[in-house]
């Protein structure tokens, strides 16, 4: 697996990965604006099957950058890539990035009901700051805030 940035090429798998995963998804042409938006950083997790030349995009993690913190806005890994660590490893770049690129902290909002995430983002070292009341939609859900401070 390997962790790059995304490219306009990418768009499309990405577009169809947060279909497959979010009740309210970014369209593509929101994903196309985030390449080329200067305040962004969005991550692929890039996978060459076996039998297969061409690889595949398992997965993708987007932040806006405010410094000197960062907003993870999305973190999607596809099902047949799930279980792997796939999504583990792309939270691990981007703290990596912004370790590299100065920022304090790192906040995100994760479904309350989502454990799979939350293990993740607790396992790489985010804590739990509260709870935002019915902040999601389709199904209306709490969503819990997180932190990671460098």
């Amino acid at each position: 697996m390997r962790i790059r940035r995304m490219t306009a090429g990418d768009v499309s798998a990405v577009a169809a990965i947060e279909q497959e995963c979010f009740s309210r998804p970014w369209s593509q042409a929101a994903f196309a604006d985030a390449v080329n938006d200067a305040n962004a950083i969005f991550l692929v997790a890039e996978v060459v099957q076996e039998f297969e030349k061409t690889p595949v995009i398992a997965g993708y993690i987007g932040m806006y950058v405010s410094a000197p913190e960062g907003e993870i806005t999305n973190v999607a890994v596809t099902e047949k890539f799930r279980s792997r660590g796939t999504g583990k490893k792309l939270v691990e770049a981007m703290k990596q990035w912004a370790k590299e690129h100065r920022l304090e902290r790192i906040v995100l909002e994760v479904r309350s009901s989502n454990e799979p995430a939350l293990h993740v983002y607790q396992s790489a070292g985010f804590a739990r700051l509260g709870v935002r009341k019915n902040f999601y939609q389709f199904p209306r859900e709490d969503a819990d805030i997180m932190e990671w401070t460098l």
